[in-house]
């Protein structure tokens, strides 16, 4: 669009905002719509207000590039839907044999808790198969399923959990509270064994610390996101050195996973949409040290390294 109409723009949001104000600043060869023209305002208002949301949506006044910012954002929230009700029905059925083997599960197999993981992979499996592709790099260097370790990823999207799922390793997640509040999902997550962390609360830091070392003392496996939430650009944040200091006090490998793709499929703060796409997860070769600090640095550079390679 021209300035002039750019201007007339400009005019009617002021009109809109100001209806006192009988002047605006535009391009001089165009009329402004002032007070002794409220006849003709009453008449093409609505035509004004379907101009302005149009531009504002299209951001260069080009219908064209209004209707295909639409639909794109249709397609995804569409895709968002089926997804959340794909998920939804499958753990319905699979939580329903989590129920009925847990109290087998706690007098049988209470640190590593196979069954439980077995339903959980199932179900992230059939939930992310139809909606995008997914490549794993590096399984040989996955420890076996009995062997304790700790596990540490960048963290992208609320895709990571189903992602990591789909591994087959029996490992604990630290998640907060109020996740265990949802339905069936939170449930579930409470019998896998996922361990609860209180945000900022530093007794609850220190429980889930103490929880972790005992469950990895006893042959489990504990799984850390070090940044602590999710990166809404997806770069890689500063690292916590929890995870390291578990590796360090019990003599356990530290087993780095590179995640990327989940953070365009479905970006942090838009959980309600899904774009097509696919992931890959990169697993590096374990790391052992007694020194949480160099741990930590060696580790998030393995994984700040792979995510410049794969740019």
């Amino acid at each position: 669009m021209g300035d002039s109409q750019n201007g007339i723009w400009e005019c009617v949001i002021s009109k809109r905002k100001h209806p006192c104000t009988s002047r605006c600043s535009f391009d001089p060869q165009e009329r402004c719509i002032g007070m002794s023209d409220g006849y003709q305002w009453r008449n093409q208002d609505k035509n004004w207000r379907s101009v302005v949301v149009r531009s504002e949506i299209a951001g260069t006044g080009s219908p064209g590039a209004s209707y295909q910012l639409s639909g794109f954002e249709v397609g995804s929230k569409i895709r968002g839907i089926c997804f959340y009700s794909v998920t939804s029905f499958v753990a319905i059925f699979l939580f329903v044999l989590m129920v009925v083997a847990h109290p087998f599960v706690l007098l049988k197999d209470k640190y590593q808790r196979n069954f439980h993981h077995f339903v959980a992979k199932i179900w992230a499996s059939m939930t992310i198969a139809p909606f995008f592709r997914l490549k794993i790099q590096g399984s040989e260097n996955l420890p076996p399923k009995d062997y304790p370790a700790v596990y540490v990823s960048n963290h992208q999207s609320f895709l990571d959990i189903y992602t990591l799922l789909t591994l087959g390793r029996n490992f604990k997640f630290v998640s907060k509270t109020a996740i265990f509040l949802f339905p069936v999902v939170g449930w579930a997550m409470f019998l896998l064994g996922t361990i609860p962390l209180k945000r900022m609360d530093r007794k609850s830091q220190l429980q889930t610390l103490k929880r972790c070392m005992e469950l990895v003392k006893n042959g489990g496996s504990v799984f850390f996101f070090p940044e602590g939430t999710r990166s809404r650009d997806g770069s890689l944040g500063t690292f916590k050195k929890g995870a390291f200091s578990i590796a360090a006090k019990t003599g356990v490998p530290v087993v780095p996973i590179t995640l990327m793709g989940t953070g365009k499929i479905m970006p942090a703060g838009m959980e309600r949409t899904l774009n097509p796409g696919m992931v890959k997860v990169v697993i590096h070769q374990p790391v052992k040290g007694d020194n949480a600090d160099v741990l930590c640095t060696e580790v998030r550079n393995m994984i700040a390294d792979e995510l410049v390679r794969q740019c």
